[in-house]
C-alpha cells in the first residue's frame, strides 16, 4: 500500500450527482511529502464532487492547525488552516494542469490522487516567516537574542532594537519609558487653559 492511496478518488466509478469525502492529514502526511517544516498537524478536509456530463467539480474544505517552529524563539507555533481550493477535472487525451481552473487527465486513469493538492494548498497557507505575535515569543529566548545578536546598522536593526525593546517591556509589565519632552509641553498647554 502506497504512502498516499488513502487519497485517491474513484472518479470514473462515481455516479451523476454529488458525492462526499473526508480525509484527514497529519504529521505522518506531511513527513511523507518531505516537508520538515510541520512538526505536527490536525486538518480535517471535507470534499465536495459535483458530477455533471463528463465534468468533475471539486470544492475543498480544509480546517485545522498546523504547528511550526517558532523562527524567533524556536518554541512551538501553532498555525491555524482554514481555507477552501476548487478546480474543475475532465478527462482527455494527455495529462494537462496548465489552467488554474481545469485539470486534464488521460482516460486511462480510474482514480485521481487528491494529496498533491491538498498538501500545495495547505502549504501556501503557511507564511514564509513563522513567528508568534508581538509580546507572545519565549522570554528567555527573546532576552538572549538581544543580548547576542549582532548589531546591525540602518533602519531595520533600529526597528529590531525597538521591537524586542517592546517584547520584554510587555512582558516585564513595566510601563516607565521616557516620554518625549516635545510631547510634554504639548500635553502642559491643554491644563493650563483650564
Amino acid at each position: 500500500m502506497g504512502k498516499f492511496t488513502a487519497y485517491k478518488l474513484p472518479l470514473k466509478s462515481l455516479s451523476e450527482g454529488t458525492h462526499e469525502f473526508d480525509y484527514k492529514l497529519d504529521k505522518q502526511f506531511f513527513a511523507n511529502m518531505e516537508y520538515a517544516d510541520v512538526r505536527d498537524a490536525d486538518i480535517e478536509v471535507h470534499l465536495v464532487v459535483n458530477h455533471h456530463n463528463d465534468l468533475y467539480h471539486l470544492d475543498f474544505q480544509i480546517t485545522g492547525t498546523v504547528t511550526l517552529l517558532c523562527d524567533r524563539c524556536l518554541d512551538d507555533l501553532v498555525m491555524p488552516i482554514d481555507t477552501t481550493y476548487s478546480i474543475d477535472v475532465e478527462y482527455g487525451e494527455d495529462y494537462n494542469d496548465e489552467s488554474d481552473n481545469l485539470l486534464v487527465i488521460p482516460q486511462s486513469d480510474n482514480y485521481l490522487n487528491v494529496a498533491y493538492m491538498l498538501y500545495d494548498t495547505v502549504v501556501l497557507c503557511i507564511p514564509i516567516k513563522h513567528v508568534h505575535p508581538l509580546g507572545k515569543c519565549n522570554r528567555a529566548m527573546s532576552a538572549l537574542l538581544k543580548k547576542h545578536r549582532a548589531h546591525g546598522t540602518g533602519e531595520d536593526a533600529e526597528l529590531e532594537d525597538e521591537m524586542l525593546d517592546s517584547i520584554e517591556q510587555l512582558d516585564s509589565g513595566s510601563d516607565d519609558t521616557a516620554t518625549d519632552p516635545r510631547w510634554d509641553a504639548l500635553r502642559g498647554l491643554g491644563s493650563d487653559n483650564e
